[in-house]
């Protein structure tokens, strides 16, 4: 069974092809600047040479149309027809509380997506844009939606309410949904198969590091706690987003500075984070360099950034009542030596020690960067929620 797999984004699109008999990936590939005489597809085939194209791709149903042309190029392509695709899983980044688990797409589903613009305004826009494309060139092929949400809808009321007038939750649901469910969930099941032991009786925070930032608190597989609120907004400081801070700032700077809503959501979601600290770069990478480079600026954002996730896993420990295993992964969580020796290099009272030579080693694979003595494991475990989606929508599709 073949899958193809969609994250769809305002004006871009990533994919991925899965045979399900192995799990292999057959190719992969990006569409960006969709609405754009000068977008761009990349496309990936496995075993093939890549291929890049500039044209006009002015909406979702031809990025979607390009994609599916050139996976079945006589000379890039992977099938010799779209017959051979038999499902589509959808990234949907906001279920709400309406969905705990991944669910094939209906009219109601997508009522319910639509439903949740409001909340989720930057996603789920963009993901009911891709399923809508998927339906236009894919009629009858079946379409699953996997919600980064559904995976922390095991928190309890103490972890995901407000405390705001209650009046507020009845009407609007204004509560913590958290989001990188399917990047929580995987590493969190490989962490348990790497250690050896079953994950119904471990305590686990996992450390999801990359451009977003966001932490969960995992007790016998389930998410009990996690960072991100109502919005991938709140939480940890980010490449561009806030993070956690005084909400009084919000009418503050609107008063002080004439900002109307959307200039203070724009701000707070594109102008702060890793980026307004250091300068300039949201690139952790950029950021580093600099900072080694002496740059105090780019210091001062480094040590804010790791301060913060050192700060979450301590609260995440006591709300365990312990931890057994501290698992980073994404972008930075996977690749940066420094973020993750200034994390762990301050966690001694939880039992804590790092392998220094460990953590300088390789990129790309699943490895122990604590000592053998450590009390508490730390791991490196690359994400693959694309993986999570293929398998969702292989398992929905077959029932």
């Amino acid at each position: 069974m073949n899958i193809l797999v969609i994250n769809a984004g305002s004006s871009s699109l990533k994919y991925q092809v899965y045979n399900m008999d192995n799990e292999e990936v057959l190719a992969a590939g990006r569409v960006e600047r969709i609405g754009m005489d000068t977008a761009i597809l990349t496309h990936e085939p496995v075993g093939k040479s890549e291929v890049r194209e500039v044209t006009p791709i002015l909406e979702h149903t031809t990025a979607i149309r390009k994609v599916l042309d050139m996976l079945v190029h006589a000379e890039h392509g992977v099938f010799k027809s779209i017959e051979e695709i038999d499902a589509v899983g959808h990234r949907v980044v906001h279920g709400g509380d309406s969905f705990s688990g991944s669910v094939l797409v209906t009219e109601e589903v997508k009522k319910e997506i639509k439903r949740l613009f409001d909340i989720a305004p930057l996603h789920n826009p963009a993901s009911m844009l891709g399923i809508a494309a998927v339906e236009l060139n894919m009629p009858g092929v079946p379409n699953v939606a996997v919600f980064d949400t559904a995976f922390h809808q095991t928190m309890d009321p103490v972890a995901f309410r407000y405390a705001i007038p209650n009046v507020l939750y009845r009407k609007h649901r204004i509560r913590r949904y958290g989001f990188h469910g399917t990047s929580h969930q995987y590493v969190s099941e490989r962490a348990a198969k790497f250690i050896g032991r079953p994950i119904e009786e471990l305590k686990i925070i996992t450390c999801h590091v990359g451009n977003g930032v966001s932490c969960t608190a995992i007790l016998n597989g389930k998410s009990v706690d996690t960072s991100m609120g109502m919005t991938p907004l709140e939480g940890l400081m980010m490449g561009t987003r806030s993070g956690d801070l005084d909400p009084a700032i919000v009418p503050f700077a609107m008063d002080k500075e004439d900002l109307s809503l959307t200039e203070v959501n724009f701000m707070l979601n594109k102008h702060s984070g890793l980026q307004a600290i250091s300068g300039g770069s949201s690139d952790m990478r950029e950021v580093t360099e600099a900072m080694l480079a002496g740059d105090a600026n780019s210091k001062l954002a480094f040590d804010m950034f790791t301060y913060r996730i050192r700060k979450y896993i301590g609260a995440y420990a006591a709300a365990l009542d312990g931890v057994d295993a501290i698992v980073f992964t994404a972008g930075v969580g996977e690749n940066s030596v420094e973020v993750r020796e200034a994390v762990c290099s301050k966690l001694n009272f939880l039992g804590v020690e790092l392998d220094s030579e460990r953590n300088k080693t390789g990129r790309g694979f699943e490895k122990r960067i604590s000592t053998d003595a450590s009390k508490v494991e730390v791991l490196v475990i690359p994400t693959n929620e694309e993986l999570v989606i293929a398998n969702d929508t292989y398992r929905i599709t077959t029932k």
